[in-house]
């Protein structure tokens, strides 16, 4: 279940950092609002599955899952430049946070 609670709070962090961007420095208010919704439910996920994770593994998932979701979403709906490369290193980034998730222990 802990594990759950990562992947979804590494989704939100996706969703946080498009709103980001999205809020233009805060400027708008709806996605300032968003911004903050989503990154008040990704660290509070994120806070009660450390209290069975490890932390390194834990983090480096969510972080993972941020990262290459955003990067997805970004090459999917907000024009970023999509190559052959940035594939390859979202295909590697995955491919990492699978490996963590599945070397990490429950306490």
């Amino acid at each position: 279940m802990a594990w759950l609670l990562v992947v979804v709070a590494g989704f939100l962090e996706t969703g946080f950092a498009v709103c980001l961007k999205l809020s233009h420095g805060f400027t708008r208010l709806w996605p300032t609002i968003a911004f903050a919704a989503f990154a008040l439910g990704s660290f509070g996920l994120l806070t009660l599955a450390l209290r069975k994770l490890d932390v390194g593994p834990a983090y480096a998932v969510w972080t993972g899952i941020g990262a290459a979701g955003t990067a997805i979403y970004g090459m999917i709906f907000l024009g970023d430049v999509v190559s052959t490369l940035k594939i390859v290193s979202i295909t590697l980034v995955i491919a990492g946070v699978i490996g963590l998730q599945l070397s990490g222990s429950a306490h």
